[in-house]
């Protein structure tokens, strides 16, 4: 294995794929290169003198300028790099398409066939709160109903809890109702008990409302202030979901059926070397199979927007882009907060230096398919293929909210690690093979394999197999753990 990487033939910078001492001599096409410092994995060194100003460039593309000179050999980063993103921009439509060389080959996974024709790929059984005050409430249900029941016959029984439903005005609280019902109708649930205190603002009658058709079957509503004893009438309503749910078996269902969200998080800079790169090329598999994947992280695709645009499927798709992008960018000025803060202290650590070095990695992670649709925060996937969707960077808003837009499980890359899952199996992807021996209790996926001995033909063949496990119901690692959590994204005012 080398010790570096170029990416691209028209970058200026190299990546070292493992810690380097200083005065290692790297031979790059027949030249030699001596390291002016130590270089950890992860970081960028100069293949050429960079003048002040210059642009570095790395994925073939600018991540920023040069601050000061930098000579051949030197560490690149953010000590003498900076962005060169600088507030709202203007964009023009430069539709470039790629086709894509993938076969339909047929696959099929074992997952539920639901009476509205929606599939899921896990049978539980939730509890979701209307309002923060009743999460304890939820949790003795669960333990009770446990203690009766033997639940070993479906995937799992969990209540969401959150800390949101009351004291909320305007978006925040469309947005609390929203990703609620979403949860609520959400095929991984078998059955799903709606749990209210009686007092909130998010009130059942209104929620109801709100949720529109449901499966009567699949649905309870238990009031807390409106019965004698919560507990035992949860219960009794988790029993009778439970015997309907005790009908769905699995089936054979074709790859078209799955929806699948891309996520990174404590990224470092193998990430869009290997790990992002895998999902690309398996998001490219599964949409020539005729399913679906869903980018989000919209901060994160500040400095590499134009690449998504330049594949809109459409004009019309191309403007949902801009208006992604730039009401994003509007969110941070109404903030007084500064657009491209980012990335973050552990990005940097792991190697990134700009947005633009972040972004260019993170979005790779959407391959090289056309973008078909774009969707609001809240809104559920509707257009076969790769759709964009609008949601912060932040993981456990971003995740909850591919979620709730229909995604069956999130696929999510890091390079520093993190153990948390959302409300639907969260598979981590490791970027390095480091972290994926080190934390083998959070990681489920090892592409750091990827600048070891294996090419990317092998990594994806393997990679696919294993998904298909999981949507057939082997549990990733934050099921193991149960490590089950949502967060929904608050932009206002709390009363």
């Amino acid at each position: 294995m080398k010790p570096y990487i170029q990416i691209n033939g028209k970058d200026n910078v190299v990546v070292a794929l493992k810690d380097l001492e200083k005065n290692t001599v790297l031979t790059v096409e027949n030249e030699e290169i001596q390291l002016k410092q130590a270089v950890k994995r992860g970081h960028k060194i100069a293949l050429v003198d960079i003048k002040k100003e210059d642009d570095v460039i790395k994925y073939g593309y600018a991540i920023g300028y040069a601050i000061k000179e930098i000579g051949v050999g030197e560490w690149v980063h953010t000590h003498n790099t900076k962005t060169n993103l600088d507030g709202v921009l203007d964009y023009t439509f430069n539709q470039n398409i790629a086709s894509l060389n993938t076969e339909n080959k047929n696959l099929a996974f074992k997952g539920y066939k639901r009476e509205d024709k929606k599939v899921g790929i896990r049978n539980e059984l939730w509890i979701v709160p209307t309002v923060g005050c009743v999460n304890g409430i939820g949790e003795l249900i669960i333990k009770k109903f446990r203690e009766e029941v033997n639940t070993e016959k479906i995937d799992g029984v969990e209540v969401f809890k959150h800390n949101y439903g009351c004291s909320q005005l305007g978006e925040d609280h469309k947005n609390t109702r929203t990703i609620l019902g979403n949860m609520v109708k959400h095929p991984n649930a078998g059955g799903v008990l709606v749990l209210g205190l009686g007092c909130e603002n998010n009130y059942m009658e209104a929620f109801k409302e709100s949720l529109g058709e449901y499966n009567k079957n699949r649905v309870r509503f238990l009031v807390a202030q409106e019965v004698d004893n919560e507990i035992e009438e949860g219960v009794k309503l988790l029993k009778e979901l439970y015997e309907n749910m005790m009908k769905d078996k699995r089936e054979e269902l074709p790859l078209s059926e799955l929806n699948i969200g891309l996520k990174c998080g404590g990224s470092d800079g193998l990430s869009g070397i290997t790990a992002n790169p895998l999902l690309g090329a398996f998001s490219d598999f599964l949409i020539a199979q005729g399913g679906s994947t869903i980018l989000t992280e919209v901060p994160e695709m500040f400095g590499a927007e134009t690449i998504l645009m330049n594949r809109c499927i459409n004009e019309e798709v191309f403007d949902k882009t801009v208006h992604l992008i730039n009401d994003f960018k509007e969110y941070f000025i109404s903030h007084n907060q500064v657009v491209y803060e980012n990335p973050s202290p552990g990005n940097k650590a792991g190697g990134i230096t700009t947005l633009e070095d972040k972004s260019l990695g993170c979005t790779q992670k959407g391959g090289d398919a056309p973008v078909m649709d774009v969707l609001r925060y809240g809104k559920i996937l509707k257009t076969k293929g790769l759709n964009l969707l609008s949601a912060p960077g932040n993981d456990l808003v971003a995740a909850t909210a591919l979620a709730a837009s229909g995604c069956h499980m999130v696929l999510f890359t890091t390079g520093r690690g993190t153990p948390f899952g959302s409300f639907v199996p969260t598979m981590k992807i490791a970027t390095n093979s480091q972290l994926y021996k080190q934390k083998t209790h959070w990681i489920d996926y090892n592409a750091g394999v990827l600048v070891e001995d294996k090419g990317m033909d092998e990594v994806l063949e393997d990679f696919i197999d294993y998904i298909i496990e999981v949507a057939s119901g082997t549990f990733v690692n934050n099921e193991k753990n149960d490590f089950r959590e949502m967060a929904i994204f608050k932009t206002g005012v709390t009363v």
